[in-house]
């Protein structure tokens, strides 16, 4: 899967072929059908490795935050959120980098079948996040916590694939640490969910 994971991640699901994965995983095409049925069962796979660690550690933090005795504020949900997703790369060990490109690159696939995989995948996980930011911000409307739990997630998925870093208006980036980031990204989005109703 570590071929896969690398070529979904430079090259997207689309325009990376199941010959080009067996060449690089030195495998054939049958063996790969055998063991995952189609490119898009290996594609399904390859999503289930990359975040069964990272949705582990949100049930569990989770359930940490419900059994406190008090409501999970916005920012405790932000920040269990955000931690668990930027962790990913240290914790992929030599794969983080492979890793974080492919989640960047599925995140923001426009074949929304590919998206309805990654979905299905962390989806109940997720879901649950949803549904404490809806009862955390009962002032916003159900669809508008929604739309801003959608932004969260894309930013996540922009620091992950390092694009983030990138997408400045010219000049070098402001050197910073990546502990740094990961909290202008906490503050940023914990603002962004604190923001007023949209409105008109």
């Amino acid at each position: 899967m570590d071929a896969a994971e690398r070529l979904f991640g430079e090259h997207g699901f689309a325009a990376t072929s199941l010959r080009a994965v067996t060449v690089a995983a030195d495998a054939n095409v049958a063996a790969v059908n055998y063991h995952f049925g189609s490119k898009e069962g290996l594609l399904r796979a390859v999503v289930e490795r990359a975040m069964a660690a990272v949705n582990g550690e949100r049930l569990r933090l989770m359930e940490e935050l419900r059994t406190s005795g008090h409501q999970p504020t916005v920012e405790e949900l932000v920040r269990t959120f955000i931690l668990t997703g930027a962790r990913l790369v240290e914790r992929s060990g030599d794969r983080g980098t492979d890793v974080a490109r492919f989640l960047g690159r599925v995140i923001s696939e426009r074949d929304p079948a590919i998206r309805r995989i990654f979905g299905a995948e962390v989806g109940p996980v997720e879901g649950r996040y949803l549904e404490a930011l809806r009862t955390a911000l009962p002032q916003l409307p159900p669809d508008e916590v929604g739309f801003r739990y959608r932004a969260m997630v894309g930013l996540l998925g922009l620091y992950q694939s390092g694009a983030l870093a990138d997408l400045h208006p010219g000049g070098d980036a402001e050197a910073t640490t990546n502990a740094a980031e990961v909290e202008r990204l906490i503050t940023l989005l914990t603002s962004a969910f604190h923001a007023p109703a949209t409105t008109g």
